[in-house]
Order: structure tokens, then C-alpha cells, then sequence
């Protein structure tokens, strides 16, 4: 599936229900202040929400609209998706674009669909009952198929390019390995750098914009990575995001955050609707959030085991 990404520019005048799209140049990619937006609904027609349905496809929740492509009607098509994409996030699902809606959007996040051929990866929320323990709220999520790893693969190598981004191998390898340890600390995996010559199960690299894999980068904004299910074993993270190992309290992007999720795709797990895991698909710039929460902990384990 050719993906088409948007950036997103944040706007002081969120108020308005009027949108500006600047042309990026590219056809797939669409620059757009979404928070000029605010407070629109189904009726109206207003330039810019066909930048909003393109983001809302790139991620599974809207289908093409076919061979007029999208346009700035607030129909019921969009009305429906908001309202799932609201229920994936927690969101009151009024299908209008209230303010927690849009500041959703605007948040950077991960490429990996939460929507794949109408099927919702990311759930909202199911129970379940562990005699002699109690109940449990789940919000974790699989591929579809539920893809993993098998048996007889436990310790899976690694390679990471240094290739497009500002800093060297052994800064690299600290962040890497300690993102592949928080996973092997709560599955059966063991993570290993491959050796020269050595075959790599899992390869980690950076990219800007189109880079041959079908899923475009965006630029600084929106998309930060993309992993593949198993047994795939690609990572990519975009080459022109602010990456920093540790960005608590900056502007920037923590690069170990965000390679620990993308590890969890990497061993088949979906996007949680959890907002304290590991797996939920936004993360706010300068925060750093690098630990599997019990929701990760319980959904690696339904895959692998202890």
C-alpha cells in the first residue's frame, strides 16, 4: 500500500474552522494546520479536510474516495472515521473535531496503520477474568493473523546503519541495546548485535521521505518510524526528525522511546489504546517513555510466553 503522509504545523488560531494547505511539492505529501480545523462537523465544506481525510487513510480509518480523490466535505464517511479514530484514542466520539480531537492528531506518532483492510488493530478495550486473581482491562493488540516469531527463534541478531543522521556507532549502540533489553527483560527473547559477516534477523535504519519500502517519510513532524510484523525484521526511523538519545524536557524526539516500540512491532505487536504503554502509537516531543507497562508485558507474553 503506497502510503501518503502529512505534516502537521501547529496554528495559534485553533478557534477557527478555516484551514490553510501549503504545497509541499510532492503530491504525497500534504502540509496542513489541522488546528485551524477545530470545531468542524459533518455539513460543512471546508478547504483543508481533504488533508485531514488524507491523514485518516494513511492510517486505515478512511477509505478512498476513489477517482475524485478526497475533497473538503464534512461527510458521513469522515464523521464515522473521526468517531473510531476518537474511541481508538480515548476520545469522546462525537465525530466532530473538538479540541482534545485535534491536539490528538497533531501529535507525532508512529506509521504502522491501526486500521489494516477494515480490520481495527487497536482496541479500546476488552476484559479479561484470571481465576484466583480478578479482572483485567486489555488494550493491547496483534498484527492481523497474529504473526510471530517462531519457536526455534529466541535470540535474534541485529544490525543498525549509521547512515543519514548525526551520530556515531557507539551512541547508536547504547540506545539500541538498551531499547532490545526492556524487551528481553519481560519475554524470552534474547537480542544480540551480529557480528561482521553474520546474518541479521532484525535491520535498524534511518530514511528520508521515500526510501523503497512503500511507506514514504514525511519530514519533521507527523510519522516518526515504521516497523514491519514478523518475520520481516525491518525498522526505520526518519532520518529528519530531531532525534535525541535522551530529549526529556526538549523539543526533540527520544530516540529510545520510540525504538522500543517499534521493537514491540518487530516481534508482532500491534498499537494499544493504553496511553501509558509502550505500544500506544503518539509521543509527545521532549517526553521520554522507554518501560513496557503491564498492558506490553501481558500482550508480548500472550505471544511468546514467560
Amino acid at each position: 500500500t503506497f502510503i501518503v503522509a502529512i505534516l502537521v504545523l501547529v496554528s495559534l488560531h485553533g478557534a477557527s474552522c478555516r484551514m490553510l494547505a501549503a504545497d509541499a511539492g510532492k503530491e504525497r505529501y500534504v502540509r496542513a494546520d489541522l488546528s485551524q480545523l477545530t470545531g468542524c462537523r459533518r455539513g460543512q465544506n471546508q478547504a483543508g479536510l481533504a488533508s485531514l481525510k488524507r491523514y485518516l487513510n494513511h492510517f486505515g480509518y478512511l477509505d478512498s474516495e476513489g477517482a475524485d480523490e478526497f475533497s473538503d466535505e464534512f461527510n458521513e464517511d469522515l464523521e464515522a472515521a473521526l468517531r473510531t479514530y476518537q474511541l481508538n484514542f480515548n476520545l469522546n466520539a462525537s465525530g466532530v473535531l473538538d479540541e482534545p480531537t485535534v491536539q490528538k492528531l497533531i501529535q507525532p506518532r508512529c506509521g504502522v496503520s491501526d486500521i489494516v483492510n477494515g480490520t481495527n488493530l487497536m482496541k479500546s478495550g476488552r476484559h479479561r477474568h484470571i481465576p484466583g486473581v480478578g479482572h483485567f482491562v486489555m488494550h493491547y493488540a496483534f498484527f492481523a493473523g497474529m504473526p510471530r516469531w517462531p519457536d526455534s527463534q529466541r535470540n535474534l541478531k541485529y544490525t543498525f546503519s549509521t547512515d543519514n543522521q548525526q551520530y556515531g556507532a557507539e551512541q547508536l549502540r547504547s540506545v539500541f541495546s538498551a531499547a532490545f533489553a526492556k524487551w528481553a527483560a519481560v519475554s524470552p527473547f534474547q537480542f544480540a548485535e551480529a557480528s561482521d559477516g553474520e546474518v541479521a534477523d532484525l535491520e535498524l535504519a534511518f530514511y528520508s521521505g521515500d526510501h523503497g519500502d512503500g511507506r514514504p517519510f514525511d519530514g519533521p513532524g507527523t510519522v516518526l518510524a515504521h516497523a514491519f510484523a514478523p518475520t520481516n525484521g525491518r525498522l526505520h526511523f526518519d532520518a529528519d526528525e530531531a532525534w535525541l538519545p535522551d530529549a526529556t524536557g526538549t523539543n526533540g524526539m527520544d530516540l529510545e522511546s520510540v525504538a522500543v516500540h517499534e521493537i514491540g512491532h518487530l516481534l508482532g505487536l500491534g498499537h494499544s489504546a493504553d496511553i501509558n504503554a509502550i505500544m500506544y502509537p503518539s509521543i509527545g516531543a521532549g517526553v521520554r517513555k522507554v518501560d513496557p507497562n503491564s498492558d506490553d508485558v501481558q500482550g508480548i507474553q500472550v505471544l511468546y510466553g514467560s
